[in-house]
């Protein structure tokens, strides 16, 4: 009766929700030239400029309550899309089997962010905040990892977490533009390892990034969501392995080498506490 209780009190929510997945709907998939590229806007896309367009204060469309009640839903409606997910994970079994080293080994993946993301975090003046910002893409796993080697009340966890709203607002608009221009300015990219690559960890992003292809590539969709939920399921395992032991290493390296004094070589909650009390 809770549940049904808590329905019937969101009532507003859900005929927003409804309302806007029509609207979304009926603009359907446009495609505009962008340069040497092409970029893809689906309906997923409109969903989510719509929704923050409605968070707007002026627009009294929805209160503070209203959101916070709409992010506690977030985690439900995922459990619906990964469980349609799943249906298409079974008849491709076997091209998941036949991906299955590329899919762990695309984890690796993580060292470029950390290559990449550190460098540009230090100029922006960041210090060992660029260690949580720059080791991962800062999802929940992430956080975890940070909490629990530094604490999220540090210079590390105001790194991760501060990339975690920025991915949590920005994220799936970003992936899903960058995939689309990606797919049609690199043809040396087949769309089966495009799809592979949406998997990141995030279900959100994985779905935006991967209405692009579906659109591009319609005669292979349920091949393509395939490898992308295996690509999202191998993330969520192994990533976690690979973030502790190589790239929030090698991310605690880079920034020493780029000059921040601060940075602990042997980043653990338990010995920053130990310090302090000496």
């Amino acid at each position: 009766m809770d549940i049904v209780d808590k329905a019937i009190r969101n009532w507003k929510l859900h005929v927003l929700a409804l309302v806007l997945t029509v609207i979304a709907e009926l603009i359907g998939a446009k495609s505009f030239k962008l340069g040497p590229g092409l970029l893809v806007l689906v309906p997923l896309l409109y969903s989510f400029a719509l929704g923050a367009l409605c968070g707007i204060p002026k627009l009294k469309i929805l209160k503070r309550s209203d959101m916070f009640e709409a992010s506690s839903l977030v985690g439900v409606t995922f459990f619906f899309l990964m469980a349609r997910y799943g249906t298409l994970v079974g008849p491709s079994f076997w091209k998941v089997v036949e991906s299955g080293p590329a899919l762990i080994l695309q984890e690796f993946g993580n060292i470029g962010t950390v290559f990449f993301g550190v460098p540009i975090a230090v100029l922006l003046g960041l210090k060992r905040e660029a260690v949580g910002a720059a080791f991962s893409n800062a999802r929940e796993p992430n956080i975890a990892i940070i909490g629990e080697k530094y604490g999220l009340d540090t210079p590390e966890g105001r790194g991760v977490m501060g990339v975690y709203v920025t991915g949590t607002v920005f994220g799936a608009i970003f992936c899903s533009l960058l995939s689309s221009f990606v797919a049609s300015t690199m043809p040396f990219f087949s769309p089966q390892a495009l799809a592979m690559a949406t998997g990141t960890g995030s279900a959100g992003m994985m779905t935006a990034a991967l209405a692009p292809l579906v659109e591009m590539y319609p005669d292979i969709k349920d091949e393509l969501t395939a490898l992308a939920a295996a690509s999202n399921m191998f993330s969520g395992l192994d990533g976690v392995y690979m973030c502790v032991f190589m790239s929030l290493p090698l991310a605690n390296w880079l920034v020493r080498k780029m000059g921040v004094k601060d940075a602990p070589s042997v980043p653990t909650k338990a010995g920053a506490q130990e310090g302090g009390n000496k």
